[in-house]
């Protein structure tokens, strides 16, 4: 994942303006971000006109994260290498559920009638395969995060 995160920015440069990867992008680079000791209890879940939506389980965390606003984003964007995101709302939801399965996802390969084109688009810009399919399945994963969000 580390490689992933690391070519994020040159991911973004390559494929140019598109919402779909600039909001997978963000998602990864938040939870890349946030670390191991926030990711449970923070996630974000979208990116609208550049502000990154973060689902907290509480108030407590929401008021906590608020403090920390200026430095989450300051990460992020140092992430993406470029000022994507331009604010974070922090929005409580104590439905939040946090993903544990990481080893299972891992092993899946992500096959290309699964994806949209613009993201295989995004995606062959990565020579290596390996690296290749993290994006592709933490791309997929946001995609299908976000559609049950919507329903």
């Amino acid at each position: 994942m580390d490689d992933l995160i690391k070519s994020l920015a040159t991911i973004l440069r390559a494929v140019g303006p598109s919402q779909e990867v600039a909001e997978a992008a963000a998602l990864a680079a938040w939870k890349h971000s946030v670390g191991e000791g926030l990711q449970n209890h923070a996630v974000a879940t979208a990116l609208e006109a550049n502000v990154l939506i973060v689902e907290v389980r509480d108030s407590i965390w929401q008021k906590q994260l608020a403090t920390m606003k200026g430095q989450l984003l300051f990460r992020v964007n140092s992430v993406l290498g470029q000022a994507i995101v331009k604010d974070i709302e922090l929005r409580v939801n104590p439905k939040t559920t946090i993903v544990t399965s990481k080893k299972e996802d891992e092993s899946r390969e992500v096959s290309n009638n699964e994806v949209p084109f613009e993201l295989l688009a995004a995606a062959s810009a990565i020579h290596d395969k390996e690296l290749r399919q993290k994006f592709l399945r933490a791309a997929m994963a946001t995609l299908k995060r976000k559609s049950a969000t919507d329903l």
